[in-house]
């Protein structure tokens, strides 16, 4: 029998949510149980990804950045992309990239040249290692993905994405309003 987890234990989701109408008594209590079911879900989702990886030896996150440099070379032009713009892809800061390239390296997954048009700056690509990898891993990471999507019938697919794409677009709109209210 599978073990409950905190979100699906009555007793403790009921504590839960008094706990958390302390600090906000108006709020809706099913936006709590979609925060906690999405973050679970999400969360679930991630580490599967990561599991069915894990054979290469690197994080998901890392894998992304030789996903992004392949797709790159595979849509034509020179198979190369700078720092900034696999941290934009990949949503994390360009500290945290710098250092995933830098283990890439390492590892000798990517190489880094200078760029022809402007000397201040660097482009990453793959070496045949790290291309050799992605075709290792990418047809079960992609199994693992379509796997976890099988629960839903395509038309509950389809209604998933349009309710994440509009939840996505408020909550962009909320964290720019957010930053300009700071400024």
């Amino acid at each position: 029998m599978a073990q409950k987890t905190f979100l699906h234990d009555k007793e403790k989701r009921q504590k839960w949510m008094a706990f958390i109408q302390n600090f906000h008594p108006d709020i809706d209590p099913q936006t709590i149980r979609l925060m906690d079911e999405l973050g679970f879900v999400s969360r679930s989702i991630y580490h599967l990804r990561e599991q069915s990886i894990d054979e290469a030896g690197l994080s998901f996150a890392q894998y992304g950045v030789l996903m992004h440099l392949f797709f790159a070379e595979h849509m034509g032009g020179h198979g190369e992309l700078n720092p900034s713009e696999i941290s934009e892809r990949q949503g994390v800061s360009r500290n945290t990239m710098s250092s995933f390239i830098r283990n890439l390296e390492d590892e000798e997954l990517v190489e880094r040249r200078l760029d022809p048009d402007d000397r201040r700056r660097f482009n990453i690509s793959l070496t045949d290692n790290g291309r050799n990898l992605v075709n290792t891993y990418m047809h079960d990471h992609l199994d693992t993905v379509e796997y976890c999507f099988s629960a839903l019938s395509p038309e509950e697919r389809d209604t998933l994405f349009s309710l994440l794409q509009k939840l996505g677009e408020h909550v962009t709109a909320v964290r720019q309003e957010t930053v300009i209210s700071e400024r």
